[in-house]
């Protein structure tokens, strides 16, 4: 197995696995990070709430674990996967950090290093495309290796090598992210996530998001509008005032908030 390492602050292991509702496994296998990988997306929240209530938000492993694990919040794709990549590594998987570019509207790429994932390598079992941070997506890691469909809860998924040497990923047949396999250190990512803070061309700046997914299905909550999907059924209601939005995130995201995010950017 060809583990990539970088200097790394102690990771809070055992807070973390706290975090997510996971015991330590006795392995560093595929069924471990299958059940690491589920647990995070049904307890970690991908959401963009630091941007619009003016937090910055400092792409280094401690800040980002202090943020993530200790004042339990959530993030989008550079914290949440960062921080995994961070709790995989100190359990013994090998882990690379990978940049992928989304794709958008007319099949156009976006900015470089406008996605992260995590490559991740057992003792037997190969390699594992995990990515924790984006959204509505896989809920179980997919073989990197594997260029077939691959049956997921959210979909089929599927890796297709393109011309130049990267893999598109494609979910029930439409692409999601272009990604490279030249392996990548978190600082790589600066310039990426100052783009989506920051960038009228990005929609983190001008939306509100905070999502997980449940037992059942999905919860989000964009400003005032919360959304659920429970068994394939979609209901959306309007919350009444701000402190119902305060006990929504509170309750449904375990995200306690001194002042409520707004809107900074339209």
């Amino acid at each position: 197995m060809t583990t990539h390492t970088q200097q790394t602050p102690d990771v809070p292991v055992e807070a973390y696995l706290r975090r997510i509702g996971a015991e330590r496994p006795d392995r560093a296998d595929a069924a471990a990070l299958r059940d690491l990988h589920l647990r995070h997306l049904k307890t970690v929240p991908f959401e963009n709430l630091s941007i619009h209530l003016g937090e910055n938000i400092v792409l280094d492993e401690k800040a980002l674990l202090d943020k993530v694990v200790g004042a339990r919040r959530g993030g989008f794709c550079y914290e949440i996967n960062g921080t995994f990549a961070a709790l995989l590594r100190a359990l013994g998987f090998g882990v690379t950090l990978l940049q992928a570019r989304v794709f958008g509207e007319g099949g156009r790429l976006g900015i470089p290093y406008d996605h992260m994932a995590v490559l991740v390598e057992t003792e037997t079992e190969g390699r594992w495309l995990a990515d924790v941070g984006f959204g509505e997506h896989s809920h179980f890691p997919l073989a990197l290796d594997e260029r077939g469909d691959q049956a997921d809860p959210a979909g089929t998924f599927r890796v297709v090598e393109t011309e130049d040497g990267d893999l598109d990923l494609l979910r029930n047949g439409k692409p999601q992210y272009r990604l490279e396999t030249r392996p990548r250190v978190l600082a790589d990512f600066t310039a990426g996530a100052w783009y989506h803070r920051t960038s009228p061309d990005s929609h983190f700046p001008r939306s509100l998001v905070c999502t997980r997914l449940t037992d059942a299905g999905r919860v989000t909550l964009s400003g005032h509008k919360l959304v659920t999907h429970v068994d394939g059924e979609r209901s959306e209601r309007m919350l009444e005032g701000d402190e119902e939005v305060r006990v929504a995130y509170r309750d449904l995201f375990g995200i306690e908030l001194a002042e409520l995010p707004t809107v900074r950017h339209t």
